[in-house]
């Protein structure tokens, strides 16, 4: 058979080749389904999907042959790739000068009739071939004609989802390692700057209590100040800290069952509470299979929220569990000083403050409960709130159960 030349932009459609990323790829059901479609429609032994290289012919899908390569020279679709209308049609090759003198077989048996679909990508670059081949002369009707045409744009339309799919892979990979350093660079830094603010704050302490004589009372509060500051970035790092870790939270702690009561006393306690406050704990105690360090996590941060952002003289903060089948259900609710309805969208966006001040004067940082859906997302549940200004914030959330 003489060797045609593939097309007239051969190095952009091998470029193009490249980034369809289909060659020597393992099988796949929809290109499968489409071959046989072919094959049964036009009443045929063998359906192909072709791919053209620049030196091989390889079937990404193949109806009744099994070897799926061929060196280009002797294929019929390198001639189907650069034929200018929508289907290339070989009714006798016996007869036709353009394969007589050539055999070509596909397994013991000579191909005689071909039928090969041009697969054009949206640039107008040839790809491949549908193909139909038998080992008889014959003709296809009109309508196996017209229903080779669909399944070939089904197939042109599964190499653009693929490329898309390529593309977004690709995206996803760098995303992934920005992220990573990003983590990385984060996690040093966080680190690397507690320590000197640890002795920066100590160091405040010293001049405190060695010089303060010394000090007149705006040179007091320049000291006061100071510390204040340093706590105040050192709890900003804590918090940077808890963010970029808290995928190890979920991925490096195991499943375990714990009192859910129990737990919460223990977070109770930990925030050390000087404010009036009652928490009400839920009424029936449950024994919980999670992870109890990412569950500790997003209650010592809801808890911590309810008694900062509250303005009421006694600190009032209920707390329910619940569960169904999938998923334990959560809430903490407070009678603080509430979010205001065009601004709860905004709540779980890191860095986003809503309100000016705590109830000790601080201003937030806007991580703690970007963290909390991060680590609830993590734990395959979601995460809401309901609020009234000036009465009440609920936050609901759920996690899967084992």
């Amino acid at each position: 058979m003489k060797k045609a030349t593939l097309t007239k932009d051969e190095k952009n459609r091998l470029v193009a080749l490249r980034k369809l990323d289909i060659i020597d790829t393992q099988p796949e059901k929809q290109y499968d389904e489409i071959a046989e479609l072919a094959s049964y429609i036009c009443e045929t032994p063998i359906g192909l999907i072709s791919i053209l290289d620049n030196d091989k012919q390889w079937m990404k899908a193949c109806v009744g042959v099994e070897n799926c390569e061929a060196e280009n020279n002797f294929t019929f679709c390198q001639y189907a790739i650069k034929h200018e209308g929508n289907l290339f049609e070989v009714n006798d090759a016996r007869t036709d000068e353009r394969f007589r003198n050539k055999a070509f077989t596909f397994g013991d048996d000579p191909v005689v009739f071909y039928a090969g679909v041009p697969l054009r990508n949206k640039e107008g670059l040839t790809l491949g071939s549908l193909c139909v081949i038998d080992h008889e002369a014959r003709s296809l009707t009109e309508k196996q004609r017209k229903s080779l045409l669909y399944l070939a744009n089904q197939v042109i339309n599964l190499f653009e989802i693929r490329i898309k799919n390529n593309t977004l892979r690709e995206s996803q990979k760098l995303l992934k390692e920005k992220n990573t350093q990003l983590k990385n660079f984060a996690g040093v830094v966080s680190h690397d700057m507690k320590m000197p603010l640890a002795n920066m704050i100590v160091t405040i302490d010293i001049i405190k209590a060695k010089y303060s004589k010394h000090f007149d009372e705006s040179g007091l509060n320049y000291i006061n100040n100071l510390k204040q500051s340093a706590f105040k970035l050192s709890d900003y790092i804590s918090n940077i800290l808890t963010h970029y870790e808290s995928d190890s939270i979920t991925e490096e702690n195991a499943l375990e069952e714990f009192d859910l009561n129990e737990l919460l006393e223990d977070i109770v306690e930990m925030l050390d509470i000087n404010e009036d406050c009652e928490i009400n704990l839920p009424k029936k105690n449950l024994q919980i299979e999670s992870n109890r360090v990412a569950l500790e996590q997003i209650f010592l941060n809801l808890i911590g929220n309810s008694i900062k952002y509250n303005d009421k003289e006694k600190i009032k903060i209920d707390i329910g569990c619940s569960f169904d089948d999938f998923y334990y259900h959560f809430y903490v609710k407070d009678n603080g000083i509430g979010i205001p309805e065009n601004k709860q969208n905004e709540v779980f966006n890191l860095f986003t403050t809503i309100t000016e001040a705590d109830r000790k004067g601080n201003k937030g940082n806007g991580i703690g409960l970007s963290t909390v859906k991060k680590i609830i997302h993590n734990l395959g549940g979601h995460i809401e709130l309901e609020s009234k200004l000036g009465d009440y914030t609920k936050f609901k959330f759920q996690v899967e159960r084992p």
